[in-house]
């Protein structure tokens, strides 16, 4: 696996990041990075995104993470976890997919959460094998059409 490391979206990566894009046939499993970074604009604090670069500085990846969100919007129920996670075609099936969530999973845990969270799109060729290798297991839940997994961190 190469070496891989996680820089914020600044103003000199933001051009690398707005390119990072899926395979045309995954475009419908994810959002574009574009649409993460305006969510990320709207949920400050609660939004925590990141380039995915390896060792030659090349982005093979973007993800973002959620951080404390108000679930239900009760406040009642608070979660983190994974909120979007886009790995270039070239670099699929390389482990960034794998850096992604562990990265993510340590942030967490240094902020002393538990459980971390993720949803993804059901369908044939979905994410959902992926998530479920790594440990993620069903809620029971949906979340805007999404199915949520869980992983005890």
């Amino acid at each position: 696996m190469p070496e891989l490391r996680l820089v914020p979206i600044t103003p000199a990566n933001i051009d690398t990041a707005l390119a990072v894009r899926v395979r045309p046939d995954q475009e419908h499993f994810v959002s574009p990075v574009a649409k993460s970074l305006a969510e990320a604009y709207v949920h400050g604090e609660t939004a925590w995104p990141r380039l995915i670069l390896d060792e030659d500085g090349t982005a093979v990846g973007f993800l973002m993470a959620f951080l404390d969100i108000d679930w239900n919007g009760k406040g009642v129920d608070f979660r983190s976890g994974l909120w979007r996670l886009n790995v270039v075609p070239d670099a699929q099936g390389r482990g960034v997919g794998r850096f992604a969530v562990s990265s993510v999973a340590d942030e967490l845990r240094r902020r002393g959460v538990t459980r971390m969270y993720v949803t993804w799109h059901p369908g044939d060729d979905g994410p959902e094998g992926f998530y479920r290798k790594l440990g993620f297991e069903l809620t029971g839940e949906t979340s805007g059409g999404q199915t949520v997994g869980v992983l005890h961190l």
